[in-house]
């Protein structure tokens, strides 16, 4: 199974900085989780293999996952929507023109109005540079993400997964990935988060592609409760 390792050298060592996946080993990524986790090999199954859910490196994406906070899938979607129908092309630039009434018409909280115009203000001053992200190790890409504001680990962690693509994520903080890890492992509402993550560590070094088909399940199963 090959896998994008990408690698940075010190004197004589060589340290690997992150893998990616891609669509060239996403299914074979798969088949591995299947082989070591019986539950998983049930979800692809079940209901076949997840899609591979990617996004674009650009403002606009962050933006949506921005909406994407404590809300719905179509909410977030339908505030994304009226923005690009508002600004016609969604840059940091033509956000900045917004004003406040304005961006509630997009249906955009007085909240997340100020961490779209923080990341907006950030790119558009060249303090923050999107690009920059995709040879950097996961952490450091998550370390300079939490630096902004209205920014945390569960936002990190859909950037690293969707746009960098990077194989070695769980995102313990959204509530879908694990309530559909709770249904698949057949454990309790009150299993703690520690012990999800226990769990979660036997599919290293690809929890990002176990997360997809935990996501998989939870999309395709009739039931949405544990």
């Amino acid at each position: 199974m090959s896998v994008l390792t990408n690698k940075l050298r010190y004197g004589n060592k060589i340290i690997m900085m992150f893998s990616t996946f891609s669509e060239d080993n996403f299914q074979n990524i798969c088949d591995k989780l299947a082989e070591i986790d019986a539950d998983l090999s049930d979800i692809i199954s079940r209901h076949g293999y997840p899609p591979m859910w990617t996004r674009p490196n650009t403002f606009e994406t962050l933006v949506h996952i921005i909406l994407e906070q404590q809300v719905s899938l179509a909410s977030a979607l339908a505030a994304l929507k009226k923005l690009q129908e508002k600004t016609t092309n969604l840059t940091p630039e033509n956000i900045l023109k917004l004003n406040d009434q304005e961006l509630r018409e997009c249906y955009v909280s007085r909240q997340k109005t100020v961490y779209i115009r923080n990341l907006a203000s950030e790119l558009s001053e060249q303090r923050l540079n999107l690009d920059d992200f995709e040879l950097m190790p996961d952490e450091e890409v998550r370390a300079r993400l939490v630096k902004l504001k209205g920014i945390g680990n569960w936002t990190a962690d859909i950037y690293l997964m969707f746009v960098l693509q990077r194989t070695d994520i769980f995102p313990i903080g959204d509530l879908a990935a694990v309530n559909s890890l709770k249904r698949t492992k057949r454990l309790p509402r009150e299993t703690s988060r520690e012990n999800l993550l226990e769990i979660a560590e036997q599919w290293k070094p690809y929890r990002t592609v176990a997360t997809m088909l935990l996501w998989h399940h939870y999309l395709s199963s009739p039931f949405r409760t544990v």
